[in-house]
């Protein structure tokens, strides 16, 4: 794929290396002349097929290629799938980064981890910080989302404005206090808006969304009801969900446990920032919560979408240190799966149950509503910012697809709005938007320390080790006198149980040692194709009678 694209003098490039077609991974690129703003660096959890990786980040060779370009890194809020892959985006390009108090805070831990911190120009903004360069400026406009310190961001350009909403919803009663600034979004919408590019994750959801004050009234009436210990599971970074989790706690005399890392930081940003208000008598450790009549317990805990290695899943498990579950203990999930997570939640609810816990969970208890906006929220943000071009981004193909149909709704033309994917570069001008070209978009795996080293063969290999196993050719053979001077031999590991499959382990040796015969007699005879030919013929073998294709790995002996 070429990274080269021409546009003209009075256009602006608009791309995506992440965040388009998918739930995640969002990074933008906003290019005039020699200027580019890239919004949020975020991170893809895999999926289940992407067997043994850890995250999945975009593709940042054009950008390196580019590095001298890029002005600044801003991010709307501090979410991993906007701010997850930062310490992989600042190994690629380190350039400054300007993030809200709580996404500094949040960027500060991850940084330091990875050794990146002393290295990193990181500037704090708010909803008044303009940041200007030569041909392009930066404004910022409050929205409401999950967490606190949620920005839009408008770029002006000689183009033209060129708004990216960021995750958001229109909560008129935030629990943070921060309402949408409906009056500045209007203001920029009315100033002209050449393109927007608009959250698209609830396009699907014919609604209004829920205000947090709406869960809050759930969270109290269940804290009313229950007597035993509680454990309160939600996302980490959902500060509105822990304030009214422990604001509920502090009403009714409970006093509150923190468990798993992210949660403990959650915690502690949160009561540095004015967020939580937790005075310090009522937070207590791992080892007295159990000398505390239950009924006096809150237990906050990571593990809401079911990772293995979460706190909620070791409770839940029995293998946590510190918590076991007790008779009448009630755990509440307050938070929904993401795509992918529902059968991980759904073990860890059921092994919770199986340990005795009482477990509340689901919509259907009225104790989640999204952080993201549904399309009267969309259509409204259509609106107030008017755009004359629309560019649907934050969301699978369906959700760009329905979010592009609520435009035409609005009234931006059929042929003005753009449903793109990752690489594809849209420029855009006062009279024209047209796509001009791709740039690499390709997802790059992280596995371990090894950060896109993993690709379609290996991760083809993983999957047939998974399903079908490894079966292990040895043989010694001398080639120059063309004979077999020790085996073949078979190991399986993962495919037969060879004790009870002698037969087919001696007809596959048969087969092996007839094509290394017939390939060492070949004139370009050697260890390559020798193994080439075992492979092939032991694999079309081994599934007619077995209907599986294992892993074959050739170990020959060549003398």
């Amino acid at each position: 794929m070429t990274t080269d694209f021409t546009i003209r003098p009075d256009e602006t490039a608009v791309y995506a290396l992440g965040g388009l077609g998918e739930i995640g991974k969002n990074t933008y690129g906003i290019e005039y002349g020699d200027e580019i703003i890239v919004v949020d660096a975020g991170v893809k959890f895999p999926e289940d097929e992407l067997l043994g990786i850890d995250y999945v980040i975009p593709d940042y060779s054009y950008l390196k290629a580019n590095k001298d370009k890029i002005k600044a890194l801003v991010i709307t809020h501090g979410h991993e799938d906007h701010i997850g892959a930062i310490h992989f985006f600042l190994n690629a390009v380190n350039v400054p980064v300007y993030a809200g108090p709580l996404a500094i805070a949040l960027i500060k831990n991850k940084l330091d981890e990875h050794g990146l911190l002393n290295s990193t120009e990181l500037h704090e903004i708010n909803e008044d910080t303009v940041l200007q360069f030569d041909k392009m400026s930066v404004e910022f406009f409050r929205t409401t989302h999950s967490i606190p310190d949620t920005y839009g961001v408008a770029v002006h350009t000689p183009s033209g404005t060129i708004v990216e909403t960021g995750d958001f919803k229109f909560d008129l009663t935030p629990t943070t206090k921060q309402p949408p600034n409906l009056q500045k979004m209007a203001r920029i919408g009315s100033e002209g808006v050449l393109l927007l590019m608009s959250d698209s994750t609830n396009a699907e959801r014919p609604e209004f969304s829920k205000s947090e004050r709406w869960v809050g009234k759930t969270i109290n009436k269940l804290f009313n009801e229950i007597d035993g210990r509680i454990i309160f599971a939600t996302f980490a970074s959902n500060m509105s969900r822990i304030q009214m989790a422990t604001e509920a706690a502090i009403a009714h005399g409970r006093k509150i446990a923190v468990f798993g890392r992210s949660m403990e930081g959650a915690v502690n940003n949160g009561r540095a920032l004015g967020y939580l208000d937790i005075p310090d008598d009522m937070l207590v450790d791992a080892h007295e919560i159990n000398r505390l009549p239950p009924e006096k317990v809150l237990i906050m805990s990571t593990g809401s979408q079911g990772e293995p290695m979460a706190a909620l899943a070791r409770i839940a498990n029995g293998t946590h240190r510190q918590i076991s579950i007790q008779p009448n203990d009630t755990v509440i999930f307050s938070s929904s799966p993401i795509p992918g997570n529902t059968q991980s939640v759904n073990r860890v609810i059921n092994e919770l149950e199986e340990a005795g816990a009482n477990v509340i969970h689901g919509k259907i208890n009225n104790i989640h509503a999204s952080g993201h906006g549904g399309q009267e929220e969309q259509k409204l943000m259509l609106s107030l910012m008017q755009p004359k071009y629309f560019m649907p981004i934050h969301g699978e193909y369906r959700m760009l697809k329905v979010h592009e149909g609520l435009g035409h709704d609005i009234g931006v033309p059929e042929e003005n709005t753009f449903v793109l994917d990752n690489g594809d570069v849209l420029a855009v001008s006062p009279n024209e938007a047209h796509v001009v070209g791709q740039i690499p978009a390709q997802d790059t795996y992280v596995d371990g320390n090894g950060i896109g080293d993993v690709g379609t063969a290996v991760l083809r290999d993983r999957q047939m080790l998974s399903e079908d196993g490894l079966v292990v050719v040895v043989a010694t053979i001398d080639l120059k006198n063309k004979e077999i001077t020790a085996g073949p031999d078979i190991l399986s590991r993962g495919f037969i149980y060879m004790r009870e499959s002698e037969e087919l382990i001696n007809e596959g040796r048969k087969v092996i040692f007839h094509a290394i015969l017939s390939s060492m007699h070949e004139t370009s005879a050697n260890d390559h194709t020798i193994r080439n030919a075992v492979v092939s013929q032991l694999q079309r073998f081994l599934f007619e009678q077995t209907k599986r294709r294992p892993l074959i790995l050739p170990m020959f002996i060549m003398i």
